[in-house]
């Protein structure tokens, strides 16, 4: 873990309850891709996000905040970070904290699975891939409640077109009916699309609860255990 100081550079809205933050570190940031940072709120108040940026972006931090109406723990630390950014002062962060982050040594398939902003986990990933002239074939889920909650699709469509070994796959939980694609749960879209998970490196993000149902239908559905990365599995049995 790295203790750093950081500006806070912008905080702009991705849709009505999603923001991304941007922070210049005071010294190069150092993290693997998948991992998540810490904004320091008090001495035992510190609130956990995961880097949307790519590692090699070492000094411009990226962080997606859904922040709900009843979503106080993401509200605080997007208020605190405001207030850092309206007095022009530097935010204390923790960084290089998980250990999901991305296999490199692997040369297996990788499927990354994200709910909602848990796309920012994924997309650290994505981009490193993407940067690394990866040729292991990559299957980018990414799930949604309405087709608006997809902030990111050109850029992932951009993604995916850069490499043919690269899938993007949005699903919508609540499609409009002329959606062509895959809709509701996006993992049961995994599941649709694949006969057997047992040979795929899976990366997944989202809500604990969610977490804890993926996982047990992946592994019914072939995928090994060993093989399977989301750092809510410290948290759920």
């Amino acid at each position: 873990m790295q203790q750093l100081l950081a500006d806070v550079i912008s905080i702009s809205p991705l849709t009505e309850f999603i923001f991304k933050v941007e922070l210049k570190p005071a010294q190069a940031a150092e993290f693997k891709a998948g991992q998540y940072l810490q904004v320091v709120l008090g001495e035992k108040d510190k609130r956990a996000f995961s880097i949307a940026s790519k590692p090699s972006q070492t000094d411009l931090l990226e962080l997606h905040i859904g922040a709900g109406v009843a979503d106080g723990y993401a509200r605080q630390a997007l208020d605190h970070l405001r207030s850092h950014h309206a007095a022009g002062t530097q935010a204390n962060l923790e960084v290089g904290l998980g250990v999901s982050e991305l296999r490199e040594q692997s040369s297996r398939p990788i499927i990354l699975l994200a709910g909602g902003t848990g796309f920012s986990y994924v997309k650290s990933m994505a981009d490193h891939l993407q940067e690394a002239g990866c040729d292991r074939p990559v299957f980018f889920y990414w799930g949604v409640k309405d087709s608006s909650a997809l902030y990111a699709d050109d850029e992932m469509k951009a993604w995916a077109a850069s490499n043919p070994h690269f899938n993007y796959i949005p699903v919508i939980e609540n499609p409009a009916a002329d959606w062509q694609g895959h809709s509701g749960y996006v993992h049961l879209a995994v599941l649709k699309d694949f006969v057997s998970l047992v040979d795929y490196d899976i990366y997944m993000a989202g809500r604990f609860d969610m977490i804890g149902i993926v996982r047990d239908d992946f592994i019914n559905q072939g995928a090994i255990r060993e093989q399977m990365y989301a750092d809510a599995f410290a948290f759920i049995k």
